[in-house]
């Protein structure tokens, strides 16, 4: 499970003594955290699946890469350094992304699986991939592909 994994982490960054390790791994530690309470309060059963946490581990690299892009029209270039230093270690924890060849099998195949042939089945093909390939794949992209698939 990825959550036990971030504190094992954790404790080996504590005794490296690596301070952006340290603080980006208690970052995801607070977001996973702040998720549950929120699974909690919504009456889920407290904590979340691995793919929910791969989710946030992907919205965090997408946050930090457009940080480091403002420092660095800032000519903030330690900043953005730093930023790029929490990604790579963001990143660490995460699958591979697919190829664009994969993707487009992946999306071909859930098409046919689902029985989608217009864009009202947008949702339902976009919900199987995101169970599937959580946190291999940006979903902004497979949204696009989708449409054109699915207009044309």
């Amino acid at each position: 499970m990825l959550r036990n994994t971030f504190k094992i982490e954790l404790q080996k960054a504590m005794k490296d003594k690596d301070a952006v390790k340290v603080s980006t791994l208690r970052l995801i530690i607070t977001a996973i955290k702040d998720r549950d309470l929120n699974s909690r309060s919504k009456g889920g059963d407290g904590e979340i699946a691995d793919s929910e946490i791969l989710e946030i581990l992907a919205k965090m690299v997408k946050q930090r890469l457009e940080t480091s892009k403002i420092y660095k029209k800032a000519n903030r270039e330690e900043l953005a350094e730093n930023e790029e230093k929490e990604i790579l270690i963001i990143k660490k924890f995460m699958p591979s992304k697919l190829s664009d060849k994969e993707l487009l099998s992946i999306i071909e195949e859930t098409i046919k699986e689902v029985g989608a042939d217009s864009l009202r089945d947008l949702g339902k093909v976009i919900s199987v991939i995101k169970k599937k390939y959580s946190g291999r794949c940006d979903f902004a992209e497979v949204s696009q592909i989708l449409r054109n698939k699915l207009e044309g």
